[in-house]
This record gives C-alpha cells, structure tokens and sequence, in this order.
C-alpha cells in the first residue's frame, strides 16, 4: 500500500503527528501552505510542496505568489534543498489541502492521511471531510488525524478496529450521502444488528465503546464515516 501524509494549514497536533510517521511510514510526505511550517520546524523533508502560500508568508495575499513564497524562510530553505514548488493563486477553485490530494492521488497514493485540516476554521473542516469523499470515490482511503480524532471513510463494506489500536475512547459512525444500510456492529457496548441508518439520526451511533479485543463494524450498502475520538 501506497501510502501519503499531507500536512496542511490547519492545526497539527505534532505528538499525533510524529507517532503517525514513526508507525506508518508513508512513502510520500506534501507539505500545503502553512503545513511547510510544521515541516520545517520538525525537520520533516517533503517530497512536494503545494499552495498559494497566502497563511504562510506575512504579506498574505497582499503579495504575488512569487513574493510570498520568497518571503517564507521555510520556502527558501526548502527550495534551496531542490524540493519541488508548485505556487498557486489565492483566487482559485480549489483549497491548498484539495491540491495536496490531487498531488496525492497523481503520485499512486492507495492511503492518503491528513494532519491539519481540522482547526478553528469549520468551513475547512467541512472540506476537508468532504475530500475523504473524493479519496472514496476513488476506490483510494482516507483519514483525517488530529490530537483528539480519526476521521476515515472506509472504502471496504467491513472495517476491524483493534482495542488495543484505536484512536481514544469512543467511536461512531455515521452514513454519507444519504442512507447506509444493513449496519452491524460487534464487540461494542451498544451492537447493531443488519441496521439501517440515516443522517440526521445521530444519537444511535455517537460514542460507543468496544469492549471486545476489537470492534467490527459491517455495511451491505451505502458510505460511513467513522469517527474515533477522545476527551
């Protein structure tokens, strides 16, 4: 499996984030726009950089790409060390973390982890989770990592959780894109049996618990989020 780490400009959380590295040791790290930061101030080399550079550079967009970017030291250095740019305008279509995935899926990604695409900014967030859905689609899995959540979109109809390697205390599980049916949970506090589950009825799959050594979670048809989360 091919896998790619995408930092972006949201909030990393570096512990997360370095524990994710250390384990998982994806082929391919992209840096977009304030994720370069991380990088730089964690002596991480990415293999590409991507973005308008507007949340990185103090000149905002104030700037041309090309004066923002030569107004990161972070940039500079990288560039010095023959990392490749790609500079984007502000003004465009897509964010710096949907051009990180497109970068992604471009270089053979079949996982793709995110690290900053969670933050104060909610629109973002929702992009963000919305861009799993482009990874699905793709048949190519997705998750979102920060200090408190793991947010995936798995492309299999079955997912197995290790206790021993779940991300916190909780998990739940939502459809997308409309109805999921035929939900089974086994080894949680509160299973399910061949359920059928809409969005919007949230309660019925918000913080439970497994308590057997793993927890597997089963859909005939539809897509699911699962959310793993700690206090």
């Amino acid at each position: 499996m091919r896998k790619v780490v995408v930092f972006s400009g949201g909030s990393i959380d570096k512990r997360a984030a370095l524990e994710y590295l250390d384990k998982e040791k994806p082929e391919i790290c992209i840096a977009a726009d304030r994720g370069v930061r991380f990088c730089y101030q964690n002596q991480i080399t990415p293999d590409y950089i991507v973005g308008d550079f507007d949340s990185l550079s103090a000149g905002g967009t104030a700037l041309s790409s090309k004066e923002r970017a030569e107004a990161s030291p972070e940039l500079a250095a990288f560039r010095r060390a023959g990392v490749p740019i790609d500079e984007y305008r502000p003004e465009k279509d897509m964010t710096d973390t949907d051009i990180a995935l497109e970068k992604a899926v471009s270089a053979g990604a079949d996982a793709v982890c995110f690290f900053g695409a969670t933050g104060s900014r909610l629109d973002h967030v929702f992009s963000s989770v919305f861009d799993l859905y482009k990874l699905y689609a793709r048949g190519i899995e997705g998750s979102i990592i920060d200090g408190t959540n793991r947010i995936s979109m798995p492309v299999g109809r079955k997912i197995v959780i290790p206790k021993s390697e779940q991300y916190g205390k909780y998990v739940s599980v939502y459809p997308f894109r409309g109805e999921a049916h035929g939900v089974s949970l086994t080894g949680f506090r509160y299973p399910l049996t061949d359920a059928d589950i809409i969005q919007g009825d949230g309660g019925l799959t918000t913080s439970n618990e497994i308590v057997a050594d793993e927890g597997i979670i089963e859909c005939r048809e539809g897509i699911l989020i699962v959310m793993e989360t700690r206090d």
